[in-house]
């Protein structure tokens, strides 16, 4: 840092040896080490001096008072160089922001705080089974009913679908049936793990609740059946390709070239990923305290998505009305006071099953990948945000349906458009059965982001800031998209039991 010409001066006549406080009294303006280091000409952000050299050791308490006394003289300039204000568009960005982030968590507290008394004094404490469990719950619940028996056909359950794939492959290794034929076998397997439950739901008078999990769990399992095929089918490519002297060098990895077996198949039922692959990454030990603290945190967090919905959720959909046929303005108003509690829910949601419950899935299994999300909420596009926020189903799509449909020599607009199809398909499945309507709500939501994601492309390359797209995200996905679904689904549902009760 080199200082103001008139200290240089003044150092070249007092010698390199003199006394600081000796001299020229332009001395007295020397820098003091704890002054704002950009407050001098030429000063660097480094915090070194312009010949790179570094500065020297802070003196003492005492000396730096001493030097703060001399330095902030009144003949000593107070404005030395230009500056921005901290809020400018120039400036705001290069600034900590702590303090404004903790005055919005204690606004939030203090916000939430004043709903929660408000909410209690007008309605009481609701909690209720009967939304989520019917009368007949622990009896009929078709989740047991597909994992454990049936009363149609005792002898079919789900998880018997994995075991024939199994067979089926080992049918193949053994050249007792063609690749057509396993092939053929595949698609029935996958095709039935799915059919099956959407049809024992269908004709049971079950909970909501027991149906959403069920609907759950079978795609999963159709997820994990269609890439146990399909990677099975790839490493039977690849190995034919290899005895033919086809080289593919650093992209072939011998251990995931195995034959399958029923523990890395079981292993792979379990395992918190979608993909599968004969090993897996493993840790050495499993944390038998870290797994019963995070199963404390999911049971806790369980409880607080109960009592949001129950509490808060619940009179406000009972309090409205149908959103696309009623005053729009009280639509709006719905939508909005929907929108922080159904948000609320969606992030206990997303802390719960991604962050706590598959971790803990991977610790007791020792499964080593756990990157099961990332940085989502910084999303400058939508389609960041799909790309980021539920890693396992990204790489799944990624692997069995994007890549492939660009080697069959699909354009990749045309691979999204398939990408987002299969989503929207399974978001319909796994809400509208369960529900017993099927109005495609959840279809078109999900097919509708994407004009969103070139619409977010798009900003974000016109304005190059990444607010603005990540703005749009939470206003369209949050504000908007959640609570209005719940509405829709709430008030079809309503109507369907109003009817079959007359």
């Amino acid at each position: 840092m080199a200082p103001p010409p008139s200290m240089a001066a003044a150092s070249d006549r007092a010698g390199p040896g003199a006394d600081p406080g000796a001299g020229d009294s332009s001395l007295r303006l020397r820098r003091p080490p704890s002054a704002d280091a950009g407050d001098l000409p030429g000063d660097s952000s480094s915090g070194q001096r312009e010949s790179g050299e570094p500065h020297p050791p802070p003196p003492n308490p005492q000396q730096q008072q001493q030097h703060e006394m001399l330095y902030f003289r009144a003949s000593a300039p107070a404005h030395r160089r230009v500056k921005e204000s901290p809020l400018s568009s120039d400036a705001i960005f290069r600034q900590s922001h702590a303090g404004l982030l903790n005055l919005c968590i204690v606004v939030l507290v203090a916000v939430n705080s004043r709903l929660i008394i408000e909410n209690l004094m007008k309605y009481g404490l609701l909690i209720r089974a009967g939304f989520w469990f019917s009368a007949r719950s622990l009896g009929d619940w078709p989740l047991l009913m597909c994992w454990i028996n049936h009363s149609v056909n005792r002898s079919l359950t789900l998880p018997i679908f994995p075991l024939v794939a199994f067979m089926a492959e080992k049918l193949i290794r053994r050249k007792l049936i063609g690749e057509h034929v396993v092939i053929l076998l595949h698609i029935i397997i996958t095709t039935s793990v799915i059919v099956y439950p959407v049809v024992v739901i269908l004709k049971c008078d079950s909970a909501v609740l027991s149906g959403f999990v069920l609907m759950f769990l079978a795609s999963i399992m159709w997820m994990k059946l269609v890439s146990y095929a399909h990677t099975n089918y790839d490493i039977r490519v690849l190995s034919k390709s290899t005895e033919k002297g086809a080289a593919y060098g650093n992209y072939v990895d011998p251990e995931n070239m195995k034959d399958p077996t029923i523990n890395s198949l079981v292993y792979f039922l379990l395992a918190p990923t979608l993909c599968y692959q004969p090993t897996y990454p493993r840790t050495a030990c499993i944390r038998k305290g870290w797994v019963i603290r995070q199963l404390v945190k999911c049971i806790v967090f369980t409880g607080l998505m109960g009592f949001i919905i129950e509490q808060y959720i619940n009179p406000i959909v009972k309090n409205s009305k149908h959103p696309l046929k009623g005053n729009f303005l009280n639509a709006i108003e719905r939508v909005l006071k929907l929108s922080v509690p159904t948000l609320y829910v969606w992030l206990c949601m997303f802390y719960c099953f991604f962050h706590l419950w598959l971790n803990i899935l991977a610790e007791i299994l020792c499964f080593g990948d756990r990157e099961f999300y990332k940085d989502w909420w910084n999303a400058k596009t939508v389609e960041e945000y799909w790309r980021m926020w539920n890693m396992p189903v990204h790489k799944w799509i990624i692997r069995h349906i994007y890549f492939p449909c660009m080697r069959k020599g699909l354009p990749r607009g045309v691979a999204i458009l398939i990408s987002f199809l299969v989503s929207a398909v399974f978001h319909e499945i796994c809400v509208a059965v369960p529900c017993h309507i099927f109005k495609f709500w959840a279809f078109f939501g999900i097919m509708f982001q994407i004009p969103l994601v070139f619409l977010t492309r798009y900003l974000q390359d016109k304005f190059k800031n990444i607010m603005v797209g990540n703005m749009i995200f939470w206003f369209f996905f949050s504000i908007l998209g959640q609570p209005i679904f719940v509405l829709l689904y709430y008030h079809d549902v309503m109507n369907r039991q109003a009817q079959a009760s007359r």
